[in-house]
């Protein structure tokens, strides 16, 4: 009797059939996602699935300021530009929050995409989402206020994690949300004044989910819908 595979926490991952999974479990090679690792910075060697930790998608400016426009974890895939056949894209994806997760060559996830499956359907679905996500975060980021777009992208990150403690600097929350660190820090403050979070020693911990929901902004609410909807959260 052949011993079992591993059990997948990727959501794509998990959904796949038998019969595509073991197809494709031959090229999934296991990673440690360390903090700041860089997965996708112009050219595209290797796709990745995370299975813990968390990822952002990042565009710089020339002034070297540096803003997030995605966030991917279980529920994703790191290498869409693989899978439209370009290769790469600007902007920089790295790891945020230290994590695990497999690694796919290019041509063979390119490969596997092109065949008609649930895994296709799966991508094609998480690219719709990253899009609605990509989107709306720009939307966010120009309408709306510290506090609530810090509320939304602290519930963003607790969705992927499935964890209320998320180890985050008030620096690298500051290059997040493209803000000073003393503008997140005076947010983060009010946020724990009111009892929604407590951070200490680089880790936030989310105390009041519903509290936190209602601070948001609708953006937040809108993605989490949409990749609720196609099934990937």
């Amino acid at each position: 009797m052949n011993p079992p595979g591993p059990i997948y926490k990727n959501r794509i991952l998990a959904a796949l059939p038998k019969a595509e999974l073991k197809r494709l479990a031959r090229h999934l090679s296991p990673v440690i996602l360390n903090q700041n690792d860089v997965l996708l910075d112009g050219k595209a060697s290797h796709a990745y699935f995370v299975e813990e930790g968390m990822a952002s998608f990042v565009v710089s400016l020339r002034n070297g300021e540096t803003v997030e426009v995605g966030v991917i974890g279980v529920e994703g895939i790191v290498g869409l530009p693989i899978l439209l056949g370009t290769d790469g894209a600007p902007g920089r994806t790295f790891i945020q929050i230290a994590g695990s997760g497999y690694r796919i060559p290019a041509g063979k996830i390119k490969e596997e995409f092109e065949r008609s499956g649930e895994l296709r359907t799966r991508l094609q679905k998480y690219m719709q989402a990253f899009l609605v996500q990509n989107a709306q975060t720009a939307a966010c980021n120009r309408l709306h206020n510290i506090e609530e777009r810090l509320s939304r992208w602290l519930l963003s990150c607790r969705d992927r994690m499935e964890t209320d403690k998320l180890h985050l600097t008030h620096d690298f929350l500051g290059q997040m949300l493209g803000a000073p660190r003393t503008t997140v820090t005076l947010a983060a403050g009010l946020l724990h004044r009111a009892g929604l979070i407590d951070y200490s020693r680089g880790t936030v911990t989310i105390q009041n989910r519903p509290a936190l929901e209602n601070t948001a902004c609708e953006c937040y609410r809108i993605v989490r819908d949409e990749f609720q909807r196609l099934g990937l959260l």
